[in-house]
C-alpha cells in the first residue's frame, strides 16, 4: 500500500471509529442522565468537574461549555485536589469526576474526599461497574467499545466520547434555563461572535456621516453630497420624512437615460420606499436584509426618522460577514 493510502486509510478509520462510538452514546441517555441534569438545574452552587490526565484536559473544556451558557463551573485536577485544591469545593456544588476506567489511583483516593464532604457526585466514566462509578449518585455512562489507536490505549475515542456528553450535559441545562441569544452575548462580548450578538445598527450607523438631499436639491448636488459622504448612497428627506434614496447606480442610470441633466432634480432620480431598518436591531440584521435584497446600503431609523446609513463595507469591517 501507498504511503498516501496509508494515510487516508488510517484517517477514514479513525473517523468512522469515532463516529460510531459517538452515535451509540443515544442508547445511555437515560434515567440517570435525566437525574444529572436536573441536580445541577436545581443546586444553589457551583459544578465542579475534575478529571486527570487526558479526562483532565476534557474537564476544561466542559467547564468553559458551562460558564458559557449560563451554568457556573469550575475546574479541579484530580491529582492537586488531594494536595490542597479540595477546598475548591464548596458546599452546595455539585461534582462532576471523569476517568474512562473509573479506577485510578487518584480517583479512589478523591471520591471518598468528595462523599464525605455530602457534595453530589457524578460519574462522566465508561466503567459503570467501577469504583467511581458504584460510589456516584448518577452515572453519565460513555461507554466505548475500543479507542481509536489502533492498540486500542491511547484516549481517543473515550475522551470524545466525554466531550460530546459534556455538550449534551450544557444543552439541556441551557433549554431548561431559557438562555437566549442576548444571555450569550454577556458571556462573549469579544470578537466575531460577539459582535453578532450584540453590535447595533445604532453603532455602525453612528460611525458614517449622514448624505442628505431635499427633493428640490439639483442632481449637481445630489451628486457631491454623495461623494463627499463616502456612502455611495443619500437620503432624500422631505419635513423630517425619508422620501427616497438615491445611489450611486440610480446616478448611472441617470446619465444613460437623460440627455439634459441640468433642468434633473433629486425626486427626478429617486427610488421611493428605501429599504430601512430600525436602529435597535442588531447589525446581524442588517446584513440579512442586504443579502435578502441584494443592496449595498440601508438607512437605518428611529421611529420613523433618518439617523443615518449602514453600508455592507461597515458590516465587512466588523467581522460580521
Amino acid at each position: 500500500m501507498k504511503l498516501s493510502d496509508q494515510i487516508i486509510s488510517s484517517a477514514k478509520e479513525t473517523i468512522s471509529n469515532e463516529a460510531q462510538a459517538i452515535s451509540n452514546l443515544k442508547n445511555f441517555i437515560d434515567s440517570d442522565f435525566v437525574s444529572t441534569v436536573e441536580t445541577i438545574y436545581n443546586s444553589q452552587g457551583r459544578v465542579v468537574v475534575t478529571g486527570i490526565g487526558k479526562s483532565a484536559i476534557i474537564a476544561n473544556k466542559i467547564v468553559a461549555t458551562l460558564n458559557s451558557t449560563g451554568t457556573p463551573a469550575i475546574f479541579m485536577h484530580a491529582a492537586d485536589a488531594i494536595h490542597g485544591d479540595l477546598g475548591i469545593v464548596q458546599e452546595n456544588d455539585v461534582v462532576i469526576c471523569i476517568s474512562k476506567s473509573g479506577n485510578s489511583p487518584e480517583i479512589k483516593v478523591l471520591v471518598p474526599l468528595i462523599k464525605n464532604f455530602n457534595n453530589k457526585l457524578i460519574a462522566l466514566t465508561a466503567n459503570k461497574d467501577s469504583f467511581l462509578g458504584k460510589e456516584a449518585d448518577h452515572i453519565l455512562n460513555c461507554y466505548i467499545e475500543k479507542e481509536a489507536c489502533p492498540n486500542n490505549l491511547a484516549p481517543t475515542t473515550s475522551t470524545t466520547a466525554q466531550m460530546v456528553v459534556g455538550d449534551a450535559l450544557a444543552i439541556c441545562l441551557l433549554d431548561l434555563k431559557g438562555f437566549t441569544s442576548k444571555d450569550f452575548a454577556k458571556y462573549h462580548p469579544g470578537g466575531t461572535l460577539g459582535k453578532k450578538l450584540y453590535l447595533r445598527v445604532s453603532d455602525i450607523a453612528g460611525q458614517n456621516m449622514m448624505p442628505q438631499v431635499s427633493p428640490e436639491t439639483d442632481i449637481a448636488s445630489a451628486i457631491v453630497e454623495i461623494s463627499e459622504k463616502m456612502l455611495g448612497v443619500t437620503a432624500v428627506i422631505e419635513n423630517e420624512q425619508i422620501i427616497g434614496i438615491i445611489t450611486d447606480g440610480d446616478i448611472r442610470r441617470m446619465l444613460k437615460n437623460h440627455q439634459n441633466i441640468g433642468e434633473l432634480k433629486a425626486r427626478d432620480i429617486m427610488s421611493a420606499s428605501p429599504k430601512t431598518i430600525d436602529e435597535d436591531e442588531l447589525a446581524v440584521e442588517a446584513l440579512d436584509l442586504l443579502e435578502k435584497n441584494k443592496i449595498s446600503q440601508l438607512l437605518a431609523v428611529k421611529e420613523g426618522k433618518y439617523k443615518g446609513v449602514v453600508h455592507i463595507h461597515n458590516l465587512i469591517r466588523e467581522g460580521i460577514l
